[in-house]
């Protein structure tokens, strides 16, 4: 397992690996992740346009794992398509978070709720089939998923410092949010989720200097939010050029954690 990048204090780590190959040392408390669609994007050194039952097998694999390397009281927030119809189009359309969900509880993650996340896109949609006519509308919801699962126990076994406002607790917990999606060009990755989604999950989810885990750290979203929240983080990133733009936005957005160091 290749270390890629390690803050100077050691609270936030980036391995360029495969996650099914890592051994991790520490147990998270909170998983935030957002693994590939299997929409064809191109990821560069991962096909995302693999048959859909070859998906999910990878999704069973990769969800066991999780459910290993958090703690008894250990959550995920999990971001997933509500359904798909890009990709393979032999497929056809696929309940994605319904299958996910199902998955998940299979190999022993508990379900505790769904958010459901309004990009605030409908303005682009632009596939409508049957334009005006019954023969073959489509109907496309311009949202997606947070799955939040957890381990063994909801409730947190140990107290912990929590930092979340009473505004921001009583807009969070309602599982409706709003906010829009990141630009790609903006972070040079073809699928990021903006800062605000990791943000709302740890501060939500877990306490001041929790550790938090990203299978799938992509851009590097994730260590950025816990950076600013003052959160050790571990990401795993199979591309060595995306570990490269996930060290290089910590340096440049982790402002408080600079802050810190400097």
């Amino acid at each position: 397992m290749t270390l890629y990048y390690s803050t100077p204090d050691n609270k936030i780590k980036i391995y360029n690996h495969d996650y099914l190959e890592v051994k991790l040392d520490d147990k998270a408390d909170l998983i935030v992740t957002s693994p590939p669609y299997n929409v064809d994007i191109n990821y560069e050194n991962y096909n995302d346009n693999i048959p859909y039952d070859k998906y999910l097998e990878f999704t069973r694999k990769w969800l066991e794992k999780a459910l290993e390397d958090v703690k008894e009281d250990g959550r995920m927030c999990l971001n997933v398509p509500l359904d798909k119809s890009k990709g393979r189009q032999e497929e056809g359309f696929q309940s994605v978070y319904v299958d996910i969900t199902h998955i998940a509880k299979e190999v022993g993650w508990k379900y505790f709720s769904t958010i459901i996340w309004n990009e605030g896109n409908i303005s682009r949609r632009t596939a409508w089939g049957s334009f005006m006519s019954a023969s073959a509308p489509y109907v496309i919801a311009p949202v997606e998923v947070i799955v939040v699962l957890y381990k063994g126990r909801w409730k947190k076994i140990h107290p912990g410092k929590s930092d979340i406002t009473r505004n921001e607790f009583i807009e969070w917990t309602n599982g409706l949010w709003t906010f829009n999606g990141e630009n790609r060009r903006k972070v040079n990755h073809p699928a990021p989720f903006p800062l605000e989604l990791p943000k709302r999950c740890i501060k939500l989810f877990s306490y001041v200097n929790d550790l938090i885990l990203d299978p799938f750290v992509g851009s590097g979203t994730t260590l950025v939010a816990a950076s600013l929240l003052d959160r050790r983080a571990i990401g795993v990133e199979i591309n060595a050029r995306y570990c490269e733009i996930a060290k290089n936005r910590l340096l440049k957005e982790g402002l408080v954690f600079q802050q810190r160091l400097f």
